[in-house]
C-alpha cells in the first residue's frame, strides 16, 4: 500500500486556463501568526495579521496557497529590512512569481517613563510592515501609528483662560532604503505633538502634560508639515505619507490632514 505523500495526485491549481485573464493579487490574508520584531532595544514579540499574494499568469488556473504557510511557518529571523526582503524573495522563488505582496499588521509595546515621576508604564503601537515586488522594484514600507496630543492655537488665542486639546493618532508610513527602527518614526511623531502620551501618570506628571501642551499649541496642519520636515531629513527614507486625526473635544467631528511625498521626483 503506497503512503499518502506517494500517491500521484493532479495538479488543478498548475492546470492552463483558457480565460487568459491576469491576477494581479492572489493568496492568503488575515493570517494571525506570532512574529518577533526587531526593535532598538533587541526584539520583541508580537502576534500580526499578514495578507501573502502574488500575480498569477493569466494561463495559470491557480495559485498553490499551502505555499504560503509553508514560507512564513519556516521563516524564524525577527522581522526587519533584511528579513522581509529575504522572505518576499523565498516567496516569490516558492511559487514561480515575478510580483508579489506580504503586508503584516502587529502592535508593538514600549516602556516609557512618566516626565515628573518616573513611573514606567507600557504604551501600544499600531505597526505595518509591507514588501512588494511589482515590475522587477521592491519596495519596502515601514508605518506606525501613534497617538499623542495635541492643543488648538486658536483657541488658545482667544479664549481668556484654557484652551481645547484633544487625543490624535498620527499615522506614519516610510519607504525605506535601509532599515530604520519603527522607535525613531514614533519619536519624530511624539515631538512634534504638543505632548506626548504616556499609559500611567501621577498627578505631577498630569500637571506636565496639560502645561507642555498649553506652551506648544499645533493645528493639525502644523502636526503632519512638522513631521514632513523631520522625515525628509532621514536619508534612509526615500517617500512618506503622513497623517494626523484629531478627535475635537468641541465637535463631533474629526480635524484631518494628510500629506505624501516622494524625494525621487526631485531628483
Amino acid at each position: 500500500m503506497n503512503a499518502p505523500e506517494n500517491i500521484c495526485l493532479p495538479d488543478i491549481q498548475a492546470s492552463l486556463d483558457e480565460r487568459k485573464i491576469v491576477i494581479q493579487k492572489v493568496g492568503v490574508k488575515s493570517i494571525r501568526h506570532p512574529v518577533t520584531l526587531k526593535t532598538t532595544s533587541g526584539t520583541q514579540g508580537s502576534v500580526a495579521m499578514i495578507d501573502m499574494t502574488v500575480m498569477l499568469p493569466a494561463h495559470l488556473k491557480g495559485t498553490h496557497m499551502s505555499r504560503f504557510l509553508e514560507i512564513l511557518q519556516s521563516n524564524h529571523e525577527p522581522i526587519s529590512f533584511d528579513s522581509m526582503h529575504d522572505l518576499l524573495k523565498n516567496m516569490l522563488l516558492r511559487l514561480e512569481a515575478t510580483e508579489g505582496h506580504i503586508d503584516m499588521r502587529m502592535p508593538l509595546f514600549i516602556n516609557k517613563v512618566a516626565p515628573i515621576s518616573k513611573v514606567e508604564s507600557l504604551l501600544d503601537y499600531d505597526v505595518t510592515i509591507k514588501a512588494s515586488s511589482e515590475k522587477g522594484i521592491i519596495r519596502y514600507i515601514l508605518g506606525v501609528q501613534v497617538p499623542v496630543t495635541s492643543l488648538c492655537p486658536c483657541s488658545k488665542k482667544i479664549s481668556e483662560y484654557g484652551a481645547h486639546n484633544q487625543r490624535s493618532h498620527i499615522i506614519i508610513s516610510a519607504e525605506l532604503t535601509q532599515d530604520l527602527a519603527v522607535e525613531d518614526l514614533i519619536k519624530i511623531a511624539e515631538q512634534a505633538a504638543s505632548c506626548e502620551l504616556w499609559g500611567l501618570l501621577k498627578r505631577p506628571d498630569e500637571k506636565y502634560v496639560t502645561e507642555r501642551a498649553y506652551d506648544n499649541p499645533k493645528f493639525v496642519e502644523d502636526l503632519v508639515r512638522d513631521i514632513a520636515v523631520a522625515l525628509h531629513q532621514e536619508k534612509n527614507i526615500i517617500a512618506y505619507e503622513v497623517s494626523s486625526e484629531n478627535f475635537e473635544s468641541i465637535h463631533n467631528h474629526s480635524a484631518y490632514a494628510w500629506l505624501a511625498n516622494d524625494k525621487r521626483l526631485a531628483q
